[in-house]
């Protein structure tokens, strides 16, 4: 009997015990769940925040873009593209004169259409009498039939040509002396960097070290860890210009371009966007 009362003691200690532990474990799974929410606002998924970043870099122009038309009309297709081939000669032969080598002149089309003008059929004249109404018409009165047709007059032939100066203080010139050939649509300069990826480069590592130092401050403010990079994207990238108003609008009349066009700089920029996991 006292053997049994010992058993059934020891039974009431242990289920205690086992009660004691597993209340334990559960208040502890409670709290880390009730934590993660609050970090994470949703449990299971890994909580995560976004910060944003800025870079930019200057640099002097080295190149000037030019575009121009050439665009002719006559009764034959032949006569047309010959008479844009004189333009073009002319044109080309400035370019040269003026150091631009062959492989910065570019041909962005070439093209002929035909020309269609709609002309309205003359009738003959009405005979005398023949009016309605009693209203006599003369013979020597025309009369116009009510529909007419779309005629062929000639063609047209046209070719678009892009210009890279390098030596970008010839701009000017240049297109003065383009303006004396009869090309149209003449345009630019457009000042650009040639080889603008080491800058591109230069922008996006300025922009991340600006998201890395906002991370690193706002994370210490919140009291988080930065655990990983989930994610990145980049914006931007754009060059932007920073010249003259004349410049920039173009050049309307070629005659008047000035000798030298100032350049200012062109500004590229990158702007990226950094998430990372918290904990």
């Amino acid at each position: 009997m006292e053997m049994l009362n010992d058993e059934k003691s020891y039974l009431k200690k242990a289920g205690f015990v086992l009660l004691i532990i597993l209340s334990l474990y559960f208040a502890m799974k409670t709290i880390s769940g009730i934590k993660n929410y609050s970090l994470l606002g949703e449990s299971g998924q890994p909580a995560t925040i976004s910060f944003s970043g800025h870079g930019e870099v200057t640099a002097v122009p080295d190149i000037a873009n030019v575009y121009f038309t050439i665009s002719k009309d006559d009764a034959t297709i032949k006569n047309a593209q010959a008479s844009v081939a004189v333009i073009e000669k002319k044109a080309l032969d400035i370019l040269k004169a003026k150091g631009v080598d062959e492989k910065d002149i570019k041909t962005t089309d070439a093209s002929f259409y035909p020309k269609y003008e709609y002309r309205q059929a003359v009738c003959p004249p009405i005979p005398m009498g023949a009016g309605t109404a009693g209203v006599t018409v003369s013979p020597a009165s025309p009369y116009y039939c009510p529909s007419g047709k779309q005629v062929l007059i000639g063609y047209t032939a046209s070719e678009s040509i892009t210009v890279k100066i390098r030596k970008t203080d010839d701009a000017g010139v240049i297109m003065q002396e383009l303006g004396t050939t009869g090309v149209s649509n003449l345009s630019g300069p457009n000042f650009a960097i040639d080889k603008e990826d080491a800058l591109k480069a230069q922008a996006r590592k300025l922009a991340i070290d600006d998201a890395k130092a906002k991370a690193g401050v706002l994370a210490k403010d919140l009291g988080v860890s930065l655990i990983k990079i989930t994610s990145f994207s980049e914006g931007g990238n754009y060059p932007m210009m920073y010249a003259n108003a004349d410049v920039m609008s173009g050049v309307a009349a070629p005659k008047a371009a000035p000798a030298a066009l100032p350049k200012g700089e062109n500004t590229i920029t990158s702007d990226v966007t950094i998430t990372y996991e918290i904990r």
